[in-house]
């Protein structure tokens, strides 16, 4: 695999996002829900190292914990698409006839209802916004990009001769999928998981700006986002900065991943030297 610009950028930014994730899991400056009106408002600094927000609150663990969450809504979300979506694909390839047709068609219809508008419908039928309903709505959204990906990869393996010089020895279906077809389509499917990971983190800011994932107790990037706009964006506008700034770095940081990934796995994409 060859290594590029965007998959080393790429790969450092994850790589700090996750680390922001696992030290939250051990060690916190501060307790992210305790409120000090004391210290509200406080500029970067020692021993706040990111400042405060209007209520006290210390910045940098709540961005902690906020990249724990980000990072646990993309890991399911990601999941959920992939388990469910890879599958598809792979029948949609392998069916003659009118099967293939019938799970691309229905594909499309879950396309047609994007994650924000199935988060409305889930917290409406759940009676309210939580993570698992954010983390639902992400993974089911990305079901019509995982089967598309590995429709069109797996038809490309299964018209290869090997493929042919299997099913003539008399290979099921299923173990040619397992054996032959999965294996080669996992470099494309591990660059759409990392598309999609990015993808996942934006969706679950957005869901929590409108209250639609985590409750109100419960530090994100997008709730913190959320505060700082509804009531400091004229005041303190810099408390718009780290949340937004996080959230960049982590969408980036995934985006650039899967456009490395996809250079390294794409031979034509390979510069000649």
């Amino acid at each position: 695999m060859k290594r590029s610009g965007s998959l080393i950028v790429g790969l450092t930014l994850v790589g700090f996002v996750t680390l922001l994730a696992l030290v939250s899991l051990f060690w916190l400056p501060f307790d992210p829900g305790h409120v000090d009106a004391s210290v509200r408002l406080s500029p970067p600094g020692w021993p706040h190292l990111l400042g405060t927000d209007g209520m006290g609150q210390d910045i940098f663990s709540r961005i902690l914990v906020g990249a724990r969450v980000c990072l646990q809504v993309g890991v399911i979300a990601v999941a959920i698409g992939a388990l469910i979506g890879v599958p598809a694909g792979m029948a949609a390839a392998a069916s003659k006839g009118w099967g293939g047709h019938i799970v691309m068609r229905a594909t499309d219809i879950v396309l047609a209802f994007p994650a924000l508008l199935l988060a409305i419908l889930l917290a409406a039928a759940r009676g309210g916004g939580s993570i698992p309903t954010a983390m639902t709505a992400i993974g089911i959204a990305s079901v019509p990009a995982f089967a598309r990906v590995a429709r069109g990869a797996s038809l490309q393996v299964l018209s290869q001769d090997y493929i042919v010089a299997a099913r003539a020895c008399g290979t099921r279906p299923l173990r040619i999928a397992v054996t032959h077809v999965l294996p080669n389509i996992a470099p494309v499917v591990a660059v759409q998981a990392s598309v999609s990971f990015g993808l996942a983190i934006l969706a679950e800011a957005a869901l929590s700006y409108l209250g639609l994932s985590a409750s109100p107790t419960t530090p994100t990037w997008g709730r913190m986002l959320y505060d700082a706009v509804q009531n400091y964006i004229f005041s303190n506008p810099a408390l718009l900065l780290w949340p937004s700034l996080f959230i960049a770095l982590a969408v980036l940081g995934f985006n650039l991943l899967g456009d490395g990934l996809r250079e390294a796995f794409d031979p034509t994409l390979r510069e000649v030297r």
